[in-house]
């Protein structure tokens, strides 16, 4: 009877291995399923239509779709085959470099732009130019250069397509069919219209060029990376292919300088704008609006100084607008300012204590209203209609401006885009327990239709339980009885909250959980939406604040909890969160037995400029912040199991932050397990490296954890 009963349990345990394994190649294969969802829906000026992107459930290859605001009815537009044929899709190594600042991980068509008057759209494949007329699907290839294309976009008329080919600002005549150079001398040391990789890493913006509203004029970046270090990615399993090289601005080095020119839609000179480039050598925004004067928003190298300027479009001159000051640092809204009509001022997003608030300022830039305060947890302007704020740090939701009704009707995590002449609007919602839906709504929030979804439907929901800055998960055959292994998934780092309501998030942790563990994740300060205050907690505090967080939360949870067995935890992360699960391992022994770090950073003096130091200031200044932050402090102290893993081509944490760490564990006399995936950057989109990673994880926790 007893090898009976223990040979029903073997088939069990082999029948739920099976099923668990099932759903990780499932999971890689849909992108998390994800795919097939609709995706950069964009409604057409005159709110008669949207248009998205979508793939088919397990094919990253977006096609455009229309959806017909009145009828309600879908029909394809535009797929990729219909231009290439059976050509496969080819990237330069520069477009490649740029999706991977913009987390971009689909093929196909991954951006369109629609016409100002919403009759054709614009398209990027292989590097070409396409235009379709939507009223008869009609396709044209634009016949521009050869070279590296990058950042096309219509001219204010819809007359031209602008673009930056091979380091230089070029113009396509639509009428005519031909092409002009518009910027001269670009080259890959000093580009023309271009952002520098700092502005797209850390600052969200991805170009260098702006049109005038009256089509007259272009601002364009001149990034000059002379004296800036420059670092090659090269695959080890390819050493028949030469490297890339890489301008990349380390803490306290040569930074990318970056002027700001202006020339005539025509060609001509350039007229250099004006502006004191060694206390603001930042460039964070260019904003030129149909009501109002063109803007700069620029920073100080710490980040402790921002101001809006105003532009003199004839002279090149700048007039400050605001300007703000914090010991700490500033952080930036991109979707300010906004300009009003009838010359009533602008919305500006203020990010001072006690934290982030919209405001109406007057065209000299004098606050005239405070029109959400940060009480209400502002959190982004989406169009001068329009705001996301919650009282709930894991959720947004919508709101209207004036008024303030919310628009969006499920607590989670909300997205909008209106279209401009905010007649409508395209809402993403996500929830706990629903996957991302996209429907349209008319401006008062009136429901039109859902752009439908092909994609996969989950095998769970992931049972989730939220607290007011942690989540626990725990496996779906739960026993209360029991004692659980715990494990921490973090991340901890700034700019990013990890502990949020939105279903996709969870879906790996569910998995992990029912291996046999309880999942929890901690939000510690330093991250966002909760106020000035526990944001800047962190300043030159990498190597403490966070993980001592992470250590009071886990123990709070322990004692609200008692199936977590704190004497078997583990930790694993990603990024940031793989810097937290080493620091973790590497610095509370007492706590933490085992951990799973992704593409740490393990020394902050090789990040990039604009991240590391607004949070540690320079290391020269601040020599005793880098060295708490940095893991290799910590290498000879090592007493549990460390496993890392990273991408051979990551070109944001570069491969060498782990080599450093094993190799300063490999001479303490240490011992650790190192996974390079090979081939892989920062994002880890091969379905076969995410599901074995997974299967890796699992079993490596199962070892030190489980079978200890």
């Amino acid at each position: 009877m007893k090898k009976l009963v223990l040979l029903s349990s073997l088939i069990f345990c082999f029948m739920a291995l099976g099923q668990q394994t099932h759903f990780l190649r499932d999971y890689a294969q849909t992108r998390g399923f994800m795919l097939g969802r609709p995706t950069q829906a964009i409604p057409t000026p005159d709110g008669s239509a949207v248009l998205f992107l979508r793939s088919k459930p397990r094919d990253t290859s977006l096609a455009l779709y229309e959806f017909d605001v009145s009828s309600q009815k879908i029909r394809e537009l535009l797929t990729p085959e219909q231009v290439l044929g059976d050509t496969p899709e080819t990237l330069t190594p520069e477009e490649k470099a740029r999706r991977e600042r913009m987390r971009v991980s689909s093929t196909g068509f991954t951006n369109y732009q629609i016409f100002d008057d919403g009759s054709r759209v614009l398209l990027t494949l292989s590097g070409q130019l396409y235009v379709l007329n939507r009223s008869d699907n009609t396709v044209k290839k634009l016949a521009t250069g050869t070279g590296t294309l990058l950042d096309p976009k219509f001219s204010p008329d819809s007359k031209t397509v602008s673009y930056v080919l091979d380091n230089d600002i070029y113009l396509y005549d639509l009428s005519t069919r031909t092409e002009r150079r518009l910027t001269t001398g670009g080259t890959a040391q000093k580009t023309h219209g271009l952002a520098e990789f700092v502005a797209q890493e850390e600052m969200s913006r991805f170009s260098g060029y702006w049109w005038s509203p009256d089509n007259q004029q272009i601002i364009y970046e001149e990034a000059d990376a002379s004296g800036v270090e420059v670092w090659h990615i090269s695959d080890p399993a390819k050493p028949d292919q030469a490297a890339q090289p890489f301008y990349y601005p380390r803490p306290g080095k040569t930074n990318v300088s970056v002027k700001l020119g202006l020339i005539a839609g025509t060609g001509g000179e350039t007229t250099w704008i004006r502006w004191d480039t060694q206390k603001y050598p930042y460039v964070a925004q260019v904003r030129w609006e149909k009501n109002g004067p063109p803007t700069l928003v620029v920073q100080s190298r710490l980040q402790q100084e921002l101001a809006l300027l105003k532009i003199d479009p004839i002279t090149g001159q700048t007039t400050p607008l605001i300007t703000e000051q914090d010991s700490t640092w500033i952080n930036l809204h991109p979707d300010a300012p906004r300009w009003l009509q009838n010359h009533k001022g602008f919305l500006w997003v203020s990010d001072l204590a006690p934290g982030p608030q919209l405001e109406l300022r007057d065209p000299t830039g004098k606050l005239k209203k405070i029109l959400v305060p940060s009480t209400q947890g502002f959190q982004r302007l989406v169009s001068t209609d329009a705001y996301l704020a919650s009282k709930n740090p894991m959720s947004s939701e919508l709101w209207s401006l004036p008024g303030h009704k919310c628009l969006s009707t499920t607590l989670g995590q909300n997205s909008a885009v209106f279209s401009k002449d905010n007649s409508i609007f395209v809402l993403t919602s996500s929830t706990s327990t629903q996957m991302p839906q996209t429907t349209v709504h008319k401006s008062n929030g009136k429901l039109i239709g859902e752009l439908p979804s092909v994609a996969e439907t989950p095998p769970f929901v992931p049972q989730v339980k939220f607290g007011k800055t942690t989540v626990i998960i725990r496996p779906e055959n739960f026993d209360p009885h029991k004692k659980y292994p715990v494990l921490v998934d973090v991340y901890g780092g700034p700019g990013h909250n990890h502990v949020v309501l939105a279903m996709r998030n969870w879906l790996l942790d569910q998995w992990l959980a029912n291996q046999g563990f309880v999942i929890v994740a901690i939000e510690n300060r330093g991250t966002p939406n909760r106020g000035h205050d526990w944001e800047r907690a962190l300043y030159q505090n990498f190597g403490s604040v966070p993980l001592d967080d992470q250590v009071s939360g886990l123990q709070e949870l322990g004692k609200q909890f008692p199936e977590l067995d704190l004497s078997r935890v583990g930790i694993f992360g990603w990024s940031f969160g793989g810097t937290m699960a080493a620091l973790a391992v590497l610095k509370r022994p007492d706590i933490f037995k085992a951990a799973v770090a992704g593409a740490p950073v393990t020394d902050w003096e090789d990040y990039d400029t604009h991240y590391t130091e607004r949070y540690l200031g320079l290391p020269q200044d601040n020599p005793k912040a880098y060295q708490e932050a940095s893991l290799l402090t910590y290498a000879d102290k090592l007493e549990h199991p460390l496993l890392l893993v990273h991408g051979t081509n990551d070109d944001n944490v570069y491969f060498r932050h782990s080599l450093k760490l094993a190799d300063a564990l490999f001479k303490a006399g240490k011992d650790f397990e190192f996974l390079p995936l090979v081939g892989q950057t920062h994002l880890v989109l091969d379905p076969a490296f995410t599901e074995k990673l997974w299967e890796r994880m699992a079993g490596y926790f199962r070892k030190h954890l489980v079978q200890r």
